[in-house]
């Protein structure tokens, strides 16, 4: 006999109560009442739960057990494939392209400085998490990361929609390698078919005959302090602007004129030391009455326990009057071509602006061997930019160390 809508309201005896074709409805002691299907498969007795009366009706329950009978049909167990959905939905609402990505970023964070992970980790959230990062990773299709990227390219960052795309598609490649995806669909997602083509930009840097003009804006400036600091010590050692900016207390030697960078804070993960010249020394010991008591060098002015911010050595330089002509990365650039011009050697300058040596044989002997002349060299390059404060001509001749 079929059931009915008023039977099953009525219903209080527990048991089975069958509907037909393995259809029943299973009303329990405690008062539950479940659409349940039994069938066989593989020579084996089953049952496949159906939903939970009345949310599920009597109608929608027998819908569902035409569609498992039909799975039947067809030789599939239709309790094996609930149960393979049911898994890939509990997968997919895990492996969201948020959450696998962020286990990427935990996975090479050992490769990249603090402040590099901070700035990929800020790229993805400002333009990849907030329309895809709950969906499922398994979900995302390359037109979808196509779009986004695309939509970065219209704002005017070339450069940063290429970025996002390497990012995704290292990440993608990374989820498939840890079974997080069972395949990747990016890998036809190609920068240069889907961006339009860039001019390569290098960082803007002051030219050698600005150098004295420079200098005497620097002196005159009325900024805040830290930043003015940040600024002095950046020239004269030519490092890069976020080594500068992060600059620990802790790394300097002042008794030893020395400052070692360690290689969690290096562009290339390794350890990293500069001579500080006299010059240099005395802008830190001026730095001291500001921020001797913090563990930062150069923190910022209004929060104490970070440092300055990346953006600020620049905005200093653009009220000097040098926005869209120099930029606290260019330094390394004017250090590097006046010093080569002068006719130091090219190895002890490159060593001095941390460009590893990849031959490892050739790393350990500059390493060993070339303080002494990156001292010296140092030292003459602080002297050097006091001479053209005063206006004094230098000549282009060998100072080979």
């Amino acid at each position: 006999m079929k059931l009915n809508d008023a039977a099953l309201r009525n219903l209080k005896e527990p048991g089975k109560h069958f509907d037909g074709g393995g259809l029943y409805l299973e009303l329990t002691q405690a008062g539950g009442r479940y659409w349940r299907l039994k069938y066989r498969h593989g020579g084996k007795e089953k049952r496949l739960a159906l939903g939970v009366y009345p949310a599920t009706g009597l109608k929608q329950a027998r819908e569902l057990a035409t569609q498992a009978r039909k799975t039947l049909a067809e030789g599939q167990d239709p309790g094996a494939l609930k149960q393979q959905a049911k898994a890939k939905s509990k997968h997919e609402a895990a492996n969201t392209l948020r959450a696998v990505t962020e286990d990427w970023l935990k996975h090479q964070a050992t490769r990249w400085a603090p402040v590099t992970l901070a700035r990929i980790r800020a790229s993805l959230e400002a333009n990849i998490y907030p329309e895809l990062g709950d969906r499922p990773m398994a979900g995302v299709a390359p037109l979808d990361l196509k779009r986004a990227v695309a939509k970065i390219e219209a704002r005017g960052s070339g450069d940063m929609a290429a970025r996002v795309l390497q990012r995704m598609k290292a990440a993608f490649r990374w989820a498939l390698v840890h079974e997080r995806i069972e395949h990747n669909p990016m890998l036809d997602l190609v920068g240069s078919e889907i961006l339009k083509p860039r001019q390569v930009r290098h960082r803007l840097a002051l030219k050698e005959a600005g150098v004295p003009a420079f200098l005497a804006k620097l002196a005159a400036y009325e900024g805040d302090p830290h930043t003015l600091h940040a600024l002095r010590l950046l020239v004269l050692t030519a490092t890069r602007p976020g080594e500068v900016r992060g600059a620990r207390w802790s790394e300097f030697d002042l008794a030893g004129a020395l400052w070692v960078i360690p290689a969690d804070r290096m562009k290339m993960r390794t350890e990293h030391r500069v001579p500080l010249s006299r010059q240099a020394l005395e802008v830190l010991h001026s730095m001291r009455a500001f921020s001797g008591d913090q563990e930062l060098a150069f923190p910022s002015p209004f929060y104490p326990s970070k440092p300055l911010s990346e953006n600020t050595l620049n905005s200093a330089l653009a009220r000097m009057g040098y926005k869209n002509q120099a930029t606290a990365h260019g330094f390394r650039a004017l250090f590097s071509t006046v010093a080569n011009e002068c006719g130091w050697n090219p190895d002890v300058i490159e060593r001095q602006l941390a460009h590893v040596e990849r031959n490892q044989v050739r790393a350990a002997y500059h390493r060993s061997t070339y303080m002494k002349d990156r001292a010296k060299l140092m030292q003459w390059w602080a002297d050097y930019l006091d001479g053209r404060e005063a206006g004094n001509v230098v000549k282009f001749s060998s100072r080979a160390a």
